[in-house]
């Protein structure tokens, strides 16, 4: 199911209880927003959903008040409602959020089971029993095998935030709580992107669910397209001079020929770029590495042919270079769809000799549209610092066959390491190794560290990439 944002939809519409509904006032739900009105109505009639919904757009009340709905009496002391977050600081906001919705119950109790916090109190809160569990994978599945949380009597799964807890490591921890649940459920994912991780949680632990995604799409503004002519032996030199007077966070370069994409990541990384090149010559570990630095922005360009991009979905991608000019319309689109994603705009910009022109006529008329030229000579060095990443990819010898999990790196960097969470960026977890981003500034301290130090109480062999 698709849904366009919806005019004014009280409340009252909902097959909600009237003490529900009085609560809803007080707190000052009056009308629903467009992902409470599209998703309700499903979830309250019992289906599985897939939901589109960014932070800060109402999803919390949207599964709220169904797991709520779903509540059996109150005196009951088995967990009947399980919601799992990426963070500790969501998790709480959650909670917070669930319990002002629960006013109008008497005695439901909503426990945070969350890392970085004592587990002692949780094990007692437990003991004293709970009807609505918010916590982190990590820990809720510590919980579980320590047999001190109990889902038989679960009727309720939340995901929230889906896509964020896959970019942090998280898919088998989630998958393993999924497994601990009652077939029978109801199940609940919301998410902001769509990566292939969301697909295959779907596919393993929703039952025919329901989609809601918003239709607000990107006008086409957020892609600013741009076009220079350039002379043949002047491209790759070209593609040196956008990135320094644009100075994008994050670029994809496109490439016709595995050996101008050789060509263009000897000239980036002679000039001082972090680059990496994707092409067909890659085996499967060294385009997995690859993959992991460019998506966690510990490398400001991937270099790659259009068979090696395929399927490549990057969140805050700011832009595109198309090296050399496409013969194919379709592809054309495709290369610059990758930019200007969710709400961020993006920068596609494309070089053409005289020989393409022809092609980029095609691709005008394709579009329907007139593109915008700009001289090569307008390009100026807009900084004499070099452009460098963000991060940097930590790589641990160790993954999911050494039963690593995200939470174990989280908790060395932030434990005795010191450092603060906000440092720290995507985890990626293989069958071999963990690939953990950092801030650029502290990533040797950082591996010299969880060297010195023990991960998952036992010593690791650590390395900076790149």
């Amino acid at each position: 199911m698709t849904s366009t944002p919806t005019p004014d939809h009280p409340f009252t519409e909902l097959q909600l209880a009237p003490a529900t509904l009085a609560n809803l006032t007080q707190l000052g739900y009056v009308s629903m927003t467009p992902i409470q009105a599209a998703s309700l109505p499903l979830a309250l009639a019992g289906h599985d959903l897939i939901a589109q919904a960014k932070t800060g757009s109402g999803k919390t009340a949207a599964f709220a008040l169904v797991l709520l709905a779903n509540l059996r009496a109150s005196g009951e002391r088995g967990v009947q409602a399980l919601v799992l977050c990426p963070t500790r600081e969501l998790a709480d906001q959650v909670a917070h959020e669930v319990r002002r919705l629960a006013r109008a119950e008497e005695n439901i109790k909503v426990l945070t089971l969350c890392g970085g916090a004592p587990i002692r109190p949780q094990l007692a809160s437990l003991e004293h029993g709970a009807n609505i569990v918010v916590g982190t994978p990590g820990r809720v599945l510590d919980h579980i095998s320590r047999d001190s949380l109990r889902l038989d009597g679960l009727n309720t799964l939340v995901l929230d935030e889906a896509d964020r807890m896959l970019d942090m490591g998280f898919f088998n921890d989630i998958a393993s709580v999924a497994r601990a649940c009652p077939i029978e459920r109801q199940t609940l994912l919301f998410s902001a992107t769509y990566p292939a991780g969301i697909a295959q949680l779907a596919q393993q632990f929703l039952r025919a669910p329901k989609e809601v995604k918003l239709l607000e799409q990107h006008a086409p503004t957020k892609i600013r397209q741009v076009f220079f002519q350039v002379d043949r032996r002047d491209r790759l030199d070209a593609v040196a001079r956008l990135l320094d007077h644009y100075r994008p966070v994050s670029t994809l370069a496109f490439c016709n020929t595995r050996q101008q994409c050789r060509d263009l990541l000897a000239l980036l990384q002679e000039r001082g770029f972090v680059a990496l090149a994707l092409h067909g010559d890659l085996d499967q570990v060294e385009r997995d590495q690859v993959l992991i630095q460019f998506a966690n922005r510990s490398c400001s360009v991937l270099v790659a042919t259009d068979v090696a991009a395929r399927g490549l979905d990057i969140a805050q991608l700011e832009a595109v270079i198309n090296v050399e000019i496409t013969p194919d319309p379709e592809i054309h689109i495709h290369r610059i769809g990758r930019t200007g994603r969710v709400d961020a705009d993006g920068w596609a910009f494309s070089l053409a000799t005289m020989e393409e022109m022809h092609f980029v006529g095609r691709i005008e008329a394709d579009q329907g549209a007139q593109f915008e030229w700009q001289p090569l000579a307008d390009l100026k060095p807009q900084s004499r610092k070099p452009l460098s990443p963000p991060m940097a990819t930590l790589q641990i010898l160790g993954g999911r066959r050494e039963k690593m999990r995200a939470g174990d790196v989280l908790g060395a960097l932030t434990g005795s390491a010191g450092f603060d969470a906000k440092q720290i960026g995507k985890i990626n977890i293989n069958e071999l190794s963990t690939y953990v981003a950092v801030e650029r500034s502290i990533a040797n301290l950082a591996a010299q560290k969880l060297t010195a130090g023990k991960v998952k109480g036992r010593t690791v062999k650590v390395r900076v990439l790149g």
